[in-house]
């Protein structure tokens, strides 16, 4: 019967096998997090795990956030498929984290608690800012979350041989419930655990995956890239047959509108993950700001070494797979990096890494969640609602139910989703996260002139702007690829607003400020937030000397 299964579809792997490979992460995984949940008792310990862990192991962690199926799947497939396009996601993400490391993420961990609204609101009016950073974060986490269903959904589609769309509806639906489950058992600290297993697993799975490629062609970089071109001069899918791997423009060269677009998608990357607010609360989960150091150290050695092997592994699927098989999978350029693993390492290293990319997928929406579930709790319940006069057990309870309605929408979401890029996907959530909160935390920390007004004007200015763009715009509707391709209103002609919102964004805060001048802000708040952010006055452990 196995041998069947395995036979049709798409005739990859053993679905009986992968589905056991599968099984034993979660049992592992959800052992961790109920153990961890027997510590999660104060509402510290439920949002930011009570700042306990090292700084290696949130490192670890934070390469586990950031590193998602985006990066796995998504830009192994975009480099596979379109070449060096596909491989200048890469180069975006990795020099976006440096860019957030330098800009914000020490003096934001110094002047906060728990979420993004804490600093934004530091100095500023504390209820509507809240609302507005509160609103600007689930936005931003629901497109995240979309790109991570999505690819969920190709992934297993691929592995189970599931071609209907209801078969991978209800394995995105799966993934949903099995999130919700982890968030809500163990809090930050049984998602931190999950995280950093995944982080090890995705780094040594890339790894591997890496040296056998390289060992295929005895080390030769240059004859991979032969192989990898002469498979796509050989192809039969229209678009791809004669494509130059090694030039730019496959993707994003074919017209001045598509050059444009690739501006508008770097300057979403590099400036989105600045304002990721599931990135940004990773630096609460240590104790000292030292700790926050270390651990930035050890996630841009994994995030550094990964991305490299994302460029082998790329050309790699493209040289031994070729782009039409890719093409032609459940998942499409998601499926990239599993069939480069069947043809590495036949049934059991496909099986091994597309649990590692199941884990990715689950690291990365647990994280997600809790981090949404965090802001709506603490920031729209807690100060807006109660106006702060809620405990931390009402805000821990409304925080759990959040993360039910969270999953349930981005069940809904990711199936509408499918199909879809996820590296593409997940450029979205850059483009509405750098739109909605940077422009809003860098003029907060570093503008002392910057009030209320202006806070309020930039993230809903960035934040309508954006989501109103990426609904007219060609990824929604108009073209094949698109969510809804039989439907056409698009009228915004870039699939990524992210060179119109950002600007936007960032004028509409300096207009705001200057309408609001007249309200006086208060300046004792304005210089502790700057002391606070430059020292870590307040948010420190003691430390002996």
């Amino acid at each position: 019967m196995i041998t069947t299964l395995a036979a049709s579809g798409t005739d990859v792997g053993n679905p009986a096998f992968n589905i056991a490979i599968f099984l034993a992460f979660v049992v592992v995984t959800m052992t961790l997090v109920i153990r961890a949940s027997r510590t999660t008792k104060k509402a510290s310990d439920f949002y930011t795990g009570g700042g306990q862990f090292t700084g290696p192991q949130n490192g670890f962690a934070i390469a586990g956030d950031y590193l998602s199926a985006a990066s796995f799947l998504g830009i192994a497939g975009a480099i596979a498929v379109y070449g060096y396009d596909g491989f200048l996601y890469s180069i975006g993400f990795l020099v976006a984290w440096l860019v957030a490391l330098l800009l914000v993420a020490e003096l934001l961990r110094n002047t906060g608690r728990f979420t993004m609204a804490d600093v934004l609101s530091f100095r500023l009016k504390q209820r509507p800012v809240r609302m507005a950073a509160a609103l600007s974060t689930l936005a931003v986490s629901l497109f995240y979350l979309l790109a991570q269903m999505a690819g969920a959904g190709g992934l297993v589609a691929l592995l189970l041989n599931i071609d209907g769309k209801v078969g991978q509806s209800i394995v995105v639906a799966i993934v949903g419930v099995l999130m919700i489950v982890y968030v809500l058992v163990g809090g930050m600290k049984g998602t931190t655990y999950v995280q950093m297993v995944k982080a090890v697993l995705l780094v040594a799975g890339a790894g591997i995956m890496f040296v056998l490629v390289l060992w295929a062609v005895r080390g030769n970089f240059s004859q991979l890239l032969a192989n990898a071109q002469d498979m796509v001069n050989s192809s039969t899918t229209k678009g791809v047959q004669g494509r130059d791997i090694l030039g730019p423009g496959a993707k994003y060269g074919l017209s001045g509108m598509t050059k444009l677009d690739f501006i508008s998608l770097g300057i979403a990357l590099v400036l989105g993950t600045a304002g990721l607010p599931h990135v940004l609360m990773r630096f609460y989960t240590v104790p000292t700001a030292k700790e926050a150091r270390r651990s930035v150290t050890w996630a841009i050695a994994l995030i550094g070494a990964f991305y490299l092997f994302t460029l082998v592994l790329g050309y790699g699927a493209a040289s031994m797979v070729g782009p039409d098989k890719i093409l032609a999978a459940p998942g499409k350029e998601n499926a990239a990096a599993p069939l480069l693993a069947f043809e590495l390492g036949g049934t059991i290293f496909l099986g091994i890494i597309s649990a590692v990319a199941f884990a990715t997928i689950l690291a990365v929406v647990a994280g997600l969640a809790i981090t949404a579930s965090a802001s709506f709790a603490h920031d729209i319940y807690a100060s807006v609602i109660k106006r702060g006069n809620a405990t931390e057990e009402q805000q821990v309870r409304v925080s759990r139910i959040t993360v039910v309605v969270i999953g349930l929408v981005s069940i809904v979401l990711g199936i509408m989703a499918m199909g879809q890029n996820i590296a593409f996907l997940v450029a979205l959530a850059f483009a509405v996260a750098a739109s909605a909160n940077l422009p809003t935390l860098l003029y907060s920390l570093f503008w002392k002139k910057f009030n209320t007004t202006g806070a309020l004007f930039s993230i809903y200015g960035g934040l309508i702007s954006c989501l109103t763009l990426i609904v007219f715009s060609p990824a929604v509707s108009g073209k094949p690829s698109s969510m809804f391709p039989n439907s056409d209103f698009a009228w915004f002609p870039l699939s990524n607003p992210g060179i119109v919102s950002i600007p936007l964004a960032f004028v509409l805060g300096i207009v705001g400020t200057y309408i609001g001048r007249n309200k006086i802000e208060d300046p004792a708040k304005q210089a502790e937030m700057e002391v606070r952010s430059l020292t870590g006055v307040g948010v420190e452990k003691a430390v002996s000397h």
